[in-house]
């Protein structure tokens, strides 16, 4: 069985990221989509959160599961029965950097391959920051994220606003 891991913090989980998992279901016998808990950053929305949003807006993908972890993602692979991690790449940016992740995740765990999917133009410019910056400010997001998205987007920014006030 082929197997593979889709790591990301996906705060929130947007467009691009759907075209990248609706892809890679189609590679992979088995996708699992792993929302990593990464301390180092504040997100928006908690890990919970997260993967309750990305089981919701994968439930059509039969093959596709969610899970949370931390630590390395080649750990988390392994633990997992993957051979192979898939990433999106925006921009020749995005490959630079993607490019010696999956190159030292290569030394760390040889047996695990990376695989690149090219995000669809339509969604090049799109990061889970900019979603949360656009929405921030009041600006509309429907074209970025999911319907279901987009209102547990608004719900969270609501209650951090009635929070500071």
């Amino acid at each position: 069985m082929k197997k593979a891991i889709y790591p990301g913090s996906f705060d929130p989980v947007t467009l691009g990221h759907i075209d990248v998992i609706e892809r890679a279901s189609k590679l992979f016998d088995h996708l699992i989509i792993g929302v990593l808990n990464n301390s180092a950053k504040t997100p928006l929305f908690s890990v919970e959160e997260r993967v309750k949003m990305l089981r919701e807006v994968t439930k059509h993908l039969p093959n596709v599961e969610v899970k949370s972890f931390d630590g390395l993602t080649v750990d988390f692979a392994r633990a997992c029965g993957a051979n192979g991690l898939v990433r999106g790449l925006r921009a020749v940016t995005d490959f630079e950097y993607e490019l010696q992740i999956a190159q030292l995740n290569r030394v760390i765990a040889p047996e695990i391959d990376t695989v690149f999917l090219t995000t669809n133009l339509k969604y090049a410019y799109l990061s889970s920051s900019s979603v949360k910056e656009v929405a921030a400010y009041g600006g509309d997001i429907s074209s970025f994220v999911t319907p279901f998205v987009e209102e547990e987007v608004h719900k969270k920014l609501n209650a951090r606003a009635r929070g500071k006030k």
